[in-house]
């Protein structure tokens, strides 16, 4: 196991020991601490920053009066590590950091990937797999008898039974294999406050079970006679298929996984029950969103905005990427079947307030290496902000999984009036000369605002603009929950007249994924032929992954679509995986032998050869010409949460 010394050096920066949560005893004793109220030990480094939930969280407690520690990726051979700033006296609190330790690790080939973004320089190996379960052992050894709280979107998105790509098996809720006592789902905010203000107020962790976005196991004898319910408004426990059920019967699987998403609205969700063995996973409904004026206090707390000091200088990919942005909601009501960001953001928006953004930039004016540029002002979308249903009424009873498709819901307001304003805002604060959008901006709202387009083409597009059709086939796209390619070309037709009306040559940079449930290879022969008749070369593309609790991952595991039950096809092979994201990348020499298999099985071989019209050369017949196509880069931001696409 590799580990990075944490050491001072003379490029660190000067150790002020009181303006990070504690991570070394001497930060304690700066404090005048000899003891913790609650110790956070997180899968990835500390970085100060509201960007990474770790230091969210810590901060977020410290404001209220609590002492917080941070033991940033341990060792995880022996406890004495996670030890080092004493027992805590309230919980230990557990995160495998900003991603799913799996997905972070390997790719959609199970193989490693080149760099962990989270960690010190990139390096590889500083955290376990399955960090949650590590880490939750960890605790017990370490501090038997404390209560450990399980938190992050590691454990968010395994709370159920849950189909695992990288073993290939269906596994128990991670708070099974974990042996923590409750498990804190979604963001984590209010009930992460009411378990530990419970704590501290005396009681014990194993009567804490009614906390709204929080799970626990109830023993034998405890959950059997729970009234079953038969109506959404009942107010009664949901009870779902076994893990034992779900893990052979793929029916079950369809069903169980059917089921969650339908309570994922704390307007109207209802508790779940779900057996594993003798003892049962009870889910509580989702905790309630955070108004606007906790959403400002959230992003008002004192953020460092940079690694911990004993770094010694090493850089974190992540934060480097994000250091200078600005988050202005998060949530997302989209939908997309291969995204998990709704299990755990939720769908209902939760914005900032105009007052709150300008404050933080105020606080960027302050770091040393600002120099007017902010990389991206957004969140899992960047144009979703402030957008809520029209009656607060409907939104508490609706169903529905997605506010946008088949089509945008008549009674969703998506007005970008409050997004241009507040754009407007940032450019002209003080010490502020140019403010992009990093983060993916959702067409088929986009083109119902030309304003916003001109905004986006003539003040915040820095010659490419990243959006995601993913596909062009209708039948692939119902399967993903996205719109058909008639709106990204739209969108794309207003935002080339925009940035010619701006006088600026400005690109979209489209993203596709290959793999995912629904689509073939004959499938993904025409997305190819739509790009090359389009001049478009992706230089990255995504391959799906199916990640924990996602609807593609349930269409991917049991092969039917879990809304219509319909079958639904799903590479599964690593190899014609390989097929799929080949044709991609038509254009590249290096893929084309794997291009040509994928047309000879598609049966298009007539596609292979010299002609306008074919797509990859014959074997040892050089490079087919590119008429005109150009070269477009693609460049993903890291990941702000946990989707089902991955390089």
């Amino acid at each position: 196991m590799s580990l990075v010394q944490l050491r001072a050096s003379k490029t660190a920066p000067p150790r002020d020991l009181r303006a990070f949560l504690p991570m070394t005893r001497e930060e304690m004793d700066a404090r005048g601490w000899d003891e913790l109220d609650v110790l956070l030990i997180n899968g990835d480094a500390y970085v100060d920053h509201p960007a990474f939930g770790g230091a969210l969280i810590g901060r977020f407690l410290e404001g209220r009066g609590l002492r917080v520690g941070m033991i940033a990726q341990p060792r995880w051979d022996d406890p004495q590590d996670i030890s080092r700033l004493g027992r805590p006296r309230l919980f230990v609190g557990i995160t495998a950091g900003n991603l799913d330790s799996m997905l972070n690790k390997l790719t959609a080939q199970k193989k490693m990937r080149g760099e962990d973004q989270y960690s010190p320089d990139g390096a590889l190996e500083q955290r376990p797999n399955r960090a949650s379960i590590v880490y939750s052992n960890l605790a017990r050894q370490a501090f038997p008898g404390l209560p450990v709280v399980l938190g992050g979107i590691e454990a968010s998105l395994r709370r159920i039974a849950h189909f695992d790509y990288w073993s290939d098996q269906v596994r128990r809720s991670v708070l099974v294999d974990s042996k923590a006592d409750l498990l804190i789902f979604g963001m984590g905010e209010r009930p992460v406050w009411e378990v530990a203000r419970r704590l501290k107020a005396g009681e014990d962790i194993s009567t804490i079970r009614d906390v709204r976005g929080t799970a626990v196991m109830l023993p034998k004898g405890q959950w059997e006679s729970l009234p079953k319910s038969r109506y959404v408004r009942d107010g009664l426990t949901l009870h779902l298929p076994s893990f034992e059920a779900v893990s052979v019967d793929k029916d079950a699987f369809l069903e169980m996984s059917r089921a969650f998403q339908h309570e994922t609205n704390p307007g109207n969700g209802r508790p779940m029950i779900q057996p594993h063995g003798d003892r049962a996973l009870y889910c509580n409904p989702p905790a309630y969103p955070l108004e606007m004026r906790d959403m400002d206090a959230l992003y008002d707390l004192p953020f460092v905005r940079r690694p911990h000091w004993t770094y010694a200088g090493s850089k974190i990919p992540a934060f480097e990427t994000v250091k200078h942005s600005i988050v202005t909601m998060r949530g997302c009501f989209g939908g997309c079947t291969f995204c998990s960001i709704t299990e755990h953001e939720g769908r209902i928006i939760q914005s900032r307030s105009a007052e709150s953004v300008l404050r933080e930039i105020r606080t960027l004016r302050r770091m040393d290496d600002f120099r007017g540029v902010i990389s991206d002002v957004g969140g899992p979308t960047a144009n979703m902000y402030r957008m809520r249903c029209k009656s607060e009424q409907i939104e508490s009873a609706c169903r529905k999984l997605s506010c946008v498709h088949p089509g945008v819901c008549e009674n969703l307001d998506t007005d970008h009036g409050p997004l241009v304003d507040l754009l407007k805002k940032v450019r002209k604060s003080e010490g502020v000369r140019r403010v992009f959008i990093a983060s993916g901006v959702r067409y088929d709202l986009a083109e119902r605002s030309p304003a916003f387009i001109r905004e986006l083409a003539t003040h915040h597009t820095g010659g490419q603009l990243s959006v995601a059709p993913e596909h062009v086939k209708d039948d692939v796209l119902a399967k993903m929950k996205k719109p058909g390619v008639a709106s990204y070309e739209r969108f794309a037709e207003q935002f080339t007249c925009a940035s010619e009306a701006a006088g600026k040559d400005q690109h979209l940079v489209p993203y596709f994924i290959s793999g995912h449930p629904g689509s073939t290879l004959d499938d993904m022969v025409d997305l190819a032929l739509w790009l090359k008749a389009r001049g478009v070369r992706p230089r990255q593309v995504q391959d799906f992954i199916p990640t924990p609790m996602s609807m593609a991952t349930c269409m991917y595991h049991t092969g039917r679509d879990p809304f219509t039950r319909e079958p639904v096809y799903t590479a599964k092979e690593l190899r014609e995986k390989k097929l799929q994201k080949s044709l991609l990348l038509y254009w590249d020499p290096a893929q084309h032998h794997l291009a040509r298999e994928a047309l000879r099985r598609a049966g298009r071989q007539g596609l292979i050869g010299h002609a306008p019209s074919c797509l990859v050369p014959p074997e040892g017949g050089g490079a087919t010409r590119t008429h005109g196509a150009s070269s477009v880069p693609n460049t993903r931001r890291p990941r702000r949460g946990l989707g089902a696409a991955g390089p």
